[in-house]
């Protein structure tokens, strides 16, 4: 795997392209590496690759049993090769190294999982009233994918689409995000050394003005699954509606993470900790809303500034640090921008909103907690995309519910509560795909995951993902040799 330069990987083949540009460590603000910028010739030939090999050739001859080993194998060579992949992923988008070691475990885990599952996601028999005709209905792949995964956890998040699409036998052309895409370069090595056939498994990188739109817009891209905000969620949504394309997007949120008096507050203040701070900020689940119980507002937030201050913030590739920089340099001036509307709207500023002193160089940014009076600031309706955490007291469980609803976003949500009756009431109530009661940040590939309003439509994870990468096809014979009776009427 090259340190410092990255081709794209079409049609089984490492290429160059016509134009490049450079990679930037956030960590230090400098470039590191040289990449490939698809243009659109790149993407009409990866979708073309794509589209040949799920019509002829070995792709679309091999069986779901032959395709579920090659994803196992995938997944084995990225738990092998985790070290290099945890290292590109830390140097290109700036998390701390002892994250992408843990998630690219995961990464490893769905491509093993759903290379269980390729040759168990079965068809149907249908026992239809008539003696002379049998009918099944049985699942075939939905075609060629694109797939289109943000700069934050690429690897991670191109498995969650991979995996299922492979599975059910689609091919893919997948987009990594122009920021940061050393990892998903890199790991087409591992796609090629797996042995996945030419033209299954495309992988470019490029800018979203041309590659982008030229991807999302093929007439030969059957479904788009996108991870990514709204606005382009909803370019997205405008390209695919020329061809009647399907959509998976994940959009990220606001979640809510809801703090009643009886929970265990130290507990909750580490998951509220890890909810917001973890990847600085830059998570679509991060829990970016604390709500808290006013009985113990005080004492509670009292906690998350000691701990929010004694953060240990420095060079992502040292283990030793807990929060490393954002990702881009406009990503921190957004935040920056929105912070200080905030604070002076009324906001009280808990602790950081700022960059740390002893941080001249790279993208960096001090955990951030800001107390609100209302839902009207802009850090508590808008997705930052970083470490600012917004608070805001409540008094009974109806107001809680009621201001975690209180959002056009609907993917995570956390409770922290000793009742499990009101457990099982918040859960109920909250409006959002996924709600975790007295944890936060817990995956699985077992668990369908996927959001709630301007949080996407569509579920990645789980056996919900592998089926919206097949559509069903009924076959109706008939096993009778007597002649149709009247051939004008409908059996």
């Amino acid at each position: 795997m090259s340190s410092t330069a990255f081709r794209n990987y079409i049609d089984g083949q490492f290429a160059e392209a016509a134009s490049t540009f450079d990679s930037i460590d956030p960590s230090t603000g400098l470039p590191w590496a040289t990449m490939p910028a698809a243009s659109i010739a790149d993407v009409d030939r990866a979708v073309e690759a794509a589209h040949r090999a799920l019509r002829s050739g070995p792709w679309a001859a091999m069986t779901a049993t032959a395709r579920g080993k090659l994803l196992v194998r995938l997944g084995d060579l990225v738990a092998a090769n985790a070290g290099r992949l945890a290292e590109l992923e830390t140097r290109d988008t700036g998390k701390i190294i002892r994250e992408t070691r843990a998630q690219i475990a995961y990464v490893g885990d769905y491509y093993r999982y759903y290379g269980g599952l390729a040759d168990k996601h079965e068809g149907a028999f249908i026992p239809i009233d008539k003696p002379d005709i049998e009918v099944t209905v049985r699942p075939e792949p939905i075609g060629v994918v694109a797939a289109v995964v943000p700069w934050n956890s690429q690897l991670f998040l191109s498995a969650v689409k991979l995996g299922p699409a492979l599975a059910a036998g689609c091919t893919v052309v997948l987009k990594a995000s122009e920021d940061g895409p050393a990892p998903l370069l890199a790991f087409a090595e591992l796609v090629s050394e797996a042995g996945f056939p030419a033209g299954s498994v495309n992988i470019i990188t490029g800018f979203g003005h041309d590659c982008g739109h030229r991807l999302t817009s093929h007439p030969l891209v059957t479904r788009v699954a996108f991870t990514g905000g709204p606005l382009t969620a909803r370019r997205i949504v405008a390209n695919t509606a020329e061809n009647l394309a399907y959509t998976t997007l994940e959009l990220g949120g606001k979640s809510p993470v809801v703090v009643f008096a009886d929970a265990d507050l130290d507990s909750a203040a580490n998951a509220v900790v890890a909810g917001i701070f973890a990847a600085t900020g830059q998570s679509c689940v991060a829990g970016s809303r604390l709500l808290v119980e006013r009985s113990v507002k005080d004492e509670f937030l009292a906690r998350l500034k000691r701990k929010a201050e004694t953060i240990v913030i420095g060079d992502p590739q040292d283990p030793a640090t807990e929060m490393g920089p954002l990702a881009t340099s406009r990503q921190r001036e957004r935040i920056e921008a929105i912070v200080a509307e905030s604070v002076a709207a009324g906001g009280h500023l808990v602790t950081g909103g700022s960059r740390p002193k002893e941080k001249a160089h790279g993208y960096y940014y001090a955990p951030t907690i800001i107390e609100a009076q209302d839902q009207s600031l802009a850090c508590v309706r808008e997705e930052l995309f970083g470490p600012v955490l917004s608070a805001i007291a409540f008094d009974s469980e109806a107001e809680a519910l009621a201001l975690a609803n209180d959002t056009p976003f609907g993917l995570a949500s956390g409770v922290f509560t000793s009742n499990l009756a009101k457990a099982h009431r918040m859960a109920r109530g909250i409006h959002a795909g996924v709600v975790w009661v007295n944890t936060y940040r817990a995956v699985s590939p077992l668990v369908s995951f996927g959001g709630y309003g301007l949080s996407g439509l569509g579920r990645e994870g789980g056996l919900d993902a592998i089926r919206d990468y097949t559509r069903s096809k009924s076959v109706w014979i008939r096993t009778s040799d007597d002649p149709i009776p009247d051939p004008f009427v409908m059996r």
